[in-house]
Formats: structure tokens, sequence, C-alpha cells
């Protein structure tokens, strides 16, 4: 039997998953469905290039370092944009069906928090929406206990000539990132010195800042979505997310902007 396009992508399953709970359905509950399922599916790429940009970083790749890095940033664009989709929705629409969610949340995105682990976002507090003994727990334990990009970087570094201290190489990696100066004195003779692999210190702070847009606009349509009412999973709503605004990924990429 030949491969054909339907079975490749394996269409059947997947445009037969989007299952709306209410009753009709709700004309805006099918949008919502398939924004948030193609969000995962975007999450699941990106921890795949993650991947492949801590791989390219550990091998001393930057041109491969740079291209996957590019992909990264392109996706994250593509995640933005998908919030203007999402706010074509009311606040009537949305509250015409989600009731019917429970607790289903966002905070239960198992592969989102994989991402920010993967990006240094490290804390054992993202892990209390999943039962001990779940198979969601055990994946994002290993998460926790993996090196982050970050740390992948600093031994790119390394291999570029650059003397990163031992210590800062042998950081405890189930903790989020802190600010150094002595990483930021190393970072600063990297771009003094060395101009390709500044470009990729320069591509981890467009990398940064694209998730904090992202971080953004999530609580912006949260907030003209349903202003300070408690989240689906019992959080703060849009205030929890305003929590997480402004927290820089790698600290010392940005403090060493007054010292250049």
């Amino acid at each position: 039997m030949p491969l054909t396009y339907g079975r490749y992508l394996q269409l059947e399953q997947l445009l037969g998953a989007q299952l709306p709970v209410s009753e009709g359905p709700e004309h805006d509950e099918l949008l919502f469905i398939v924004i948030h399922q193609v969000y995962e599916l975007w999450f699941k790429q990106l921890l795949h290039e993650a991947n492949r940009l801590g791989s390219a970083l550990e091998h001393a790749e930057t041109h491969h370092a740079l291209a996957t890095l590019k992909r990264i940033l392109t996706i994250f664009k593509t995640l933005v944009a998908q919030v203007d989709i999402l706010e074509t929705m009311t606040p009537q629409s949305f509250s015409s069906f989600r009731a019917r969610l429970d607790t289903a949340s966002g905070f239960e995105s198992v592969q989102f928090r994989q991402l920010e682990f993967a990006l240094g976002y490290k804390r054992r507090s993202a892990m209390l929406h999943y039962p001990a003994e779940s198979p969601e727990r055990a994946e994002l334990e290993q998460s926790l206990a993996a090196p982050t990009l970050w740390d992948a970087f600093l031994r790119y570094l390394v291999a570029q000539g650059f003397a990163v201290p031992d210590r800062a190489l042998a950081r405890d990696v189930t903790q989020p990132i802190e600010a150094s100066d002595a990483i930021q004195q190393v970072l600063l003779d990297v771009y003094r010195q060395d101009a390709l692999v500044s470009q990729v210190c320069e591509r981890l702070v467009d990398l940064d800042e694209a998730l904090q847009e992202w971080r953004y606009r999530h609580v912006k349509m949260v907030e003209r979505t349903i202003g300070t009412k408690v989240g689906s999973g019992g959080s703060s709503g849009a205030e929890y997310l305003k929590s997480t605004l402004f927290q820089p990924l790698f600290p010392d990429l940005w403090a060493i902007r007054v010292k250049l």
C-alpha cells in the first residue's frame, strides 16, 4: 500500500483529536482546542530544537548553533502570532464553555515546563501540579536533573578558548541560573575578542527576549479574556502570569550591557 499524505501525517487521528465538551458545542471551543493543540506541537518542536542546539554547543559547532537558534526564534514569533488569533475570541465566547474545563489549565503543560527547564528556568515548585507517581512527574524530574542550554553554552565557551571558572562548569544544574561577576568578565572578553562567538551570545539574548515577549502577550490575552478572575487551574490567573514577566533566563548576558 503506497504511503499517502493522510497516512504519513496521521490525519485521521490528528483531525479527530478535537473533542469539545460544551453542549452544542459552543462555536469558539473548537478554536480554543486547536490553538492549544498547535501550541503543544510547537512545544514539541522547540524541545527537539533545544536538544539539537545543546548538542551543537557541546560540540562547538557554531554555525549549526546559530542556524538552530534562528529556527527557534522563528518558532517563537509564530507562538506570539497565535495569540492574535486567540484574541479574536471574546470574553463572552470563552465564558460560554470555560466552566466545562474544570481544572484543566495550561499549568498542566508538561512540555512547556520541560522547555522552561531546558532554558534554565528551574524550580521544583513547577512540579506540584503533577501527582508524585505520575509519568508526567517522572519526565519533569528527568528534565530538572538535566543540564540546561546555558550549561552547554559555558562548555562551548571553553572550547572556544575562554577561561570559564570551574565552579560555573560544575554548578548544580537543578538550580536556577544566577548572575556571576566571573562569567560576566568572560562574556566581556568574548564580545571584545570574538565577533562570531558574540553572535551566539546575541542570539541567546534574542531567545531570552522571545520567551519574555510570549509571556507578555499571554498575560495580556488572559487579562482581556477573563480579567482578574481566578485561573482555570486555581491560580491567580493574570496576576500569577505577571509574576513570571521580566525574569531573564540568562542574567549575565543582560548584566554586561552597561559594561560594553
